[in-house]
């Protein structure tokens, strides 16, 4: 039985002599399995505890049997204790272990420790540790040329950090998808055409970078996905993007998003739910105006430079209201003005897709399909910071649909419009 962990091996008789004890750890493999003693005829073959390190692949064996005077388990569930021995008078800390496995290893080392029942588990005979097994785990790995690409064997399960550009992917290797502790995916300059639903299953992922692919959508999977809780960083500039699905406002955790050269025609009508969102870049694209929601958001820098912005006229809405409300409408404003929840569990799945789409009023109450609808200006330094000009002729302004509820909404809005111009 082995466990790959990082070992400090501290002697408790050194400071009886003024020296000190505790140092840095280092990586190594501990075994336990069988030690044939030539010497001893009663009990020629016992248990023994093999630590390996990089700089002493032959490694050191403490006897186990009847040697453990104590364990330290208090912090087990980190990856962490310690085992006191007997003789030699060795505090043997081991940290960095994978928690499930190091708990195995206690129990196989209780047993040693016994003696009686060390025939329930299998011991092979002690041997050195390979080079690959003490090796400091790889957390970073950079590929950029196809002729690097791994194709015969796996990445390395610890890394943390992975880039794959300019290899020609037409899809997501589901190799990948095995790296649980990856943070930073970067898949950019590929030909991806679409992403796998498994990507969600990355539960620490936090950065997803796939600038300059052939992307067409992005899935509403991976917006239910765990990246809900982990995605702060998202680039999807150059790709073929005409639209992003109201479920990816349920990233909320995005701080930084990228849409550059993409074609889209619109952003989320719910954008201002993504409350952390702090810079957002969506130039080149051919956005014809920004959704009401927009308003919500407080930036830091926002970039819409190059997009087919309209001229927003608001003498000219769209009138869209019914007289009187449909019993959906008066009980779908009253769901969401009274924030009474709802779910699939409680209401047909329709009805919540509708509750989904309401829209909200300039006096922030909700609208479902009786509204209307008007195109104005907005000031972006009302919601950032700092401002990229959004065309040539130095504008700052973009137009913003807008809903009203009521006439008596639209026409306290004109009355503030015309008083402005006056």
């Amino acid at each position: 039985m082995k466990l790959q962990c990082e070992v400090e091996i501290v002697n408790r008789s050194l400071p009886t002599f003024g020296f000190r004890t505790r140092g840095r750890g280092t990586r190594a493999v501990l075994s336990i399995g069988k030690h044939h003693d030539r010497g001893s005829k009663t009990n020629p073959v016992t248990p023994h505890l093999l630590v390996c390190t990089s700089k002493d692949k032959a490694g050191c064996k403490y006897k186990l049997k009847e040697n453990v005077e104590q364990l330290f388990t208090k912090f087990v569930e980190e990856g962490k204790t310690t085992i006191r021995l007997k003789e030699p008078a060795l505090d043997i800390c081991l940290s960095k272990a994978d928690a499930n496995n190091l708990k195995n290893f206690l129990s196989a080392l209780r047993l040693a420790h016994r003696g009686s029942e060390i025939d329930t588990i299998l011991l092979s005979n002690l041997a050195p540790a390979k080079t690959s097994e003490v090796e400091k785990p790889k957390t970073k790995m950079v590929i950029t040329s196809r002729k690097d690409y791994p194709l015969t064997t796996n990445f390395p399960y610890s890394l943390e950090f992975l880039q794959v550009s300019y290899c020609k992917l037409a899809r997501v290797d589901m190799r990948m998808l095995c790296l649980r502790k990856l943070r930073k995916l970067d898949l950019s300059n590929n030909h991806i055409r679409k992403l796998p639903a498994s990507i969600g299953d990355l539960a620490c992922l936090s950065e997803l970078v796939l600038h300059n692919n052939y992307l067409e959508t992005f899935s509403v999977a991976l917006c239910n996905s765990t990246l809900q809780k982990s995605l702060q960083f998202l680039d999807l500039s150059h790709n073929r993007l005409r639209a992003l699905p109201v479920q990816f406002c349920q990233l909320k955790e995005l701080v930084h998003l990228k849409l550059d050269d993409n074609e889209l025609i619109r952003l989320p009508f719910k954008i201002g739910q993504l409350d952390k969102l702090r810079f957002l870049s969506a130039a080149r694209n051919k956005l014809p105006y920004l959704p009401c929601d927009f308003q919500r958001l407080c930036l830091e820098n926002v970039d819409l430079f190059g997009n087919l912005f309209e001229q927003p006229n608001p003498l000219t809405p769209t009138v869209q209201l019914q007289i009187p409300m449909t019993l959906l409408e008066i009980a779908a404003r009253a769901t969401v003005n009274c924030r009474i929840g709802y779910g699939p569990h409680v209401l047909p799945a329709h009805l919540c897709q509708d509750l989904d789409s309401t829209k909200t009023c300039l006096c922030r109450r909700a609208c479902l399909n009786s509204f209307i609808q008007v195109v104005i200006n907005l000031n972006l330094h009302q919601v950032s910071h700092t401002v990229v000009l959004v065309d040539n002729m130095g504008s700052t302004e973009a137009p913003i649909l807008c809903y009203f509820c009521s006439l008596t909404c639209y026409s306290e809005y004109l009355d503030k419009h015309q008083q402005r111009n006056r």
